[in-house]
């Protein structure tokens, strides 16, 4: 079969990890010089030639002829590095069926499923993958060793030894330096997939921001080899929804003392500046108990940044796939513009939560609750008033309002939280004051009697 192909060998996209170098550079390291395509050219060069050009019979006449499908060059790429480059998909497809290795590295460690992610080449992605490629070079990979970002920790570092999941088995453990530490591991699929891709580096370039005692300490990430990780400090006590789970209904002042902690946390995140921070995901699970029994606000995988006096809009309608629904505003169920007033509704819910014992509308599925708010239901108060005592149930009422501008700022719902606080503080002293005066009523009147028992003992004995 003759081949179609004619004219000067001119080498199309490079290594993804390559140096800079233009086309002539890169023909004059494979020797190429002026010579024509012809049979004067060895033939595993003709191969990489007729590869960069896409000429399928040209390929399969070449391969036919004893070439191997697996030569490599002076950079040490291979066909299908360049074909993938390319994104000829057909060609890829040709070469694999023909036995290429689906993970050959170059002189420079980048491979065909590397360069195709680097080119955008998503077709050739799908194949690839489909054969078992696996990217070994993370997308955030940096070629020089000072742009390594300071955060960065070698993955060698990390010690998975025994590691179990936590919360909602997003995070695992680890040890880290001989410290522990919650791990979040991101599949192979954040590589190729734009969208999770871009969730990470947002994700990424929040924890660097956010620093307080209410909000989980950010220690570094794993960006520069697959899989990526974030790595951030661990709190053996678990998350809250563990917590409420095994406690039940939790007293109003311990209630209280835990929705100040959260209220902390996330006004922090709300007055961040200049960029508001929505969490967006506040719910039992991502909320976590340090050593001291206080909590802190964690998983900030959905979270957005805001712009002052602005709003913003899911780019694609939610589906419910666990109790995390129980906890989203109506007006992020229904694709609707919002702010920071979505964390206010999901953390009336939280506190209502602890109050009563049980999730919001237990005693529906998963997927009917969201619909329920957007019909203007609310879950029902069933604990008895006086647990909802110095206007604890009107503060859930105010944040959980249909119209998210009537809901208090977490500014105003700490200062709320505060004064309640205070009220059952205060009642709980005077319950226990009566009967410490009774208590020492009791032990003076025991003093007196022990003294004149005795004094009339002395007496008879006289």
């Amino acid at each position: 079969m003759e081949s179609k192909s004619t004219g000067r060998f001119t080498l199309g996209k490079q290594s993804s990890l390559a140096p800079d170098r233009d086309a002539g550079e890169l023909n004059a390291a494979l020797d190429l010089g002026g010579l024509q395509v012809s049979e004067e050219l060895d033939a595993n060069i003709r191969l990489m030639y007729l590869v960069n050009e896409g000429d399928l019979a040209g390929i399969e006449e070449v391969l036919t002829s004893g070439v191997d499908v697996n030569f490599r060059d002076i950079d040490g790429r291979t066909a299908l590095h360049v074909a993938a480059c390319q994104g000829f998909s057909d060609v890829v497809q040709f070469l694999l069926d023909r036995g290429a290795q689906v993970d050959p590295e170059d002189r420079w460690g980048s491979t065909p499923l590397a360069d195709a992610v680097h080119y955008k080449n998503h077709e050739v992605i799908k194949i690839l993958e489909k054969h078992g490629a696996k990217l070994k070079i993370a997308p955030m990979h940096v070629e020089n060793a000072r742009e390594v970002p300071e955060y960065e920790i070698d993955p060698s570092e990390l010690d998975f030894t025994n590691s179990v999941n936590i919360t909602k088995g997003t995070f695992i453990i680890a040890t880290w330096r001989g410290t522990q530490v919650a791990v979040k591991k991101f599949s192979d699929d954040v590589m190729t997939d734009e969208d999770k891709l871009r969730a990470f580096r947002d994700e990424l370039s929040l924890l660097q921001q956010i620093r307080h005692p209410n909000v989980v300490q950010f220690l570094g990430a794993v960006t520069q080899s697959s899989p990526m990780m974030i790595v951030t400090e661990y709190l053996p006590k678990g998350d809250l929804r563990y917590y409420l789970k095994r406690k039940g209904a939790l007293k109003p002042l311990l209630a209280v003392r835990f929705a100040l902690d959260i209220a902390r946390g996330m006004n922090y995140l709300h007055e961040h500046k200049p960029d508001a921070i929505i969490h967006r995901d506040l719910e039992p699970s991502n909320i976590l108990r340090d050593d001291t029994g206080h909590l802190k606000v964690a998983d900030f995988g959905v979270s957005k940044l805001l712009k002052l006096a602005d709003t913003v809009k899911e780019e694609r309608p939610l589906t419910c796939l666990d109790t995390t629904c129980r906890y989203v505003a109506p007006e992020v169920f229904c694709s609707q513009e919002y702010d920071t007033k979505v964390d206010v509704f999901s953390f009336a819910l939280i506190l209502q939560e602890m109050i009563e014992g049980c999730p919001p509308f237990s005693y529906k599925q998963d997927n009917e609750v969201p619909k329920a708010y957007a019909s203007k239901e609310r879950p029902p108060f069933r604990a008895p008033p006086k647990l909802y005592a110095h206007g604890l149930r009107e503060l859930i009422e105010h944040c959980w309002s249909e119209n998210p501008a009537d809901r208090p700022t977490f500014r105003d719902i700490i200062d709320r939280l505060t004064n309640i606080q205070n009220h059952i503080v205060q009642k709980q002293r005077w319950k226990v004051a009566p009967l410490n005066c009774f208590q020492k009523f009791e032990a003076i009147w025991k003093k007196d009697s022990t003294v004149n028992h005795s004094s009339h003992s002395s007496t008879r004995n006289i």
